[in-house]
C-alpha cells in the first residue's frame, strides 16, 4: 500500500472513531470534554504555527496559514461555547419587584 493511502485510511478511521466517541457522551460531561478539547486545539494550533514556520514552498506556507486560521477559529469558538454553557449554571440574583408608577 502506498503511503498516501495509508495516511488517508488512518484519517478516515479516526473520523469514524471520533464521531462514535463524541456521540456517546452525555450532556453532563459535555463542558469538561469541551475544556479538554480546547486544550488539545491549543496544541494543534501551536503545531500548525511551527510547521508553517518551517515550510519551504509557497504551497506549504499557504496550506499552513489556512491550518493556523482554522485551528484558531476552532479553539476560540470552543472557548466561546464553553463560556456560554458555564453561564447557564451561574445563579442570578432574584429580581426586585418594581413599585407601581403613579
Amino acid at each position: 500500500m502506498s503511503e498516501p493511502v495509508v495516511w488517508l485510511t488512518i484519517f478516515v478511521l479516526s473520523v469514524f472513531v471520533g464521531i462514535e466517541v463524541i456521540s456517546k457522551v452525555s450532556s453532563t460531561l459535555h463542558t469538561p470534554l469541551m475544556s479538554g478539547a480546547n486544550a488539545i486545539h491549543g496544541v494543534i494550533l501551536l503545531g500548525a504555527i511551527l510547521v508553517t514556520g518551517a515550510a519551504e514552498s509557497t504551497v506549504a506556507v499557504a496550506v499552513g496559514v489556512v491550518a493556523v486560521v482554522l485551528a484558531t477559529v476552532n479553539m476560540v469558538g470552543g472557548f466561546v461555547v464553553t463560556d456560554r454553557m458555564l453561564q447557564m449554571f451561574v445563579r442570578r440574583p432574584p429580581r426586585q419587584p418594581q413599585e407601581p408608577r403613579s
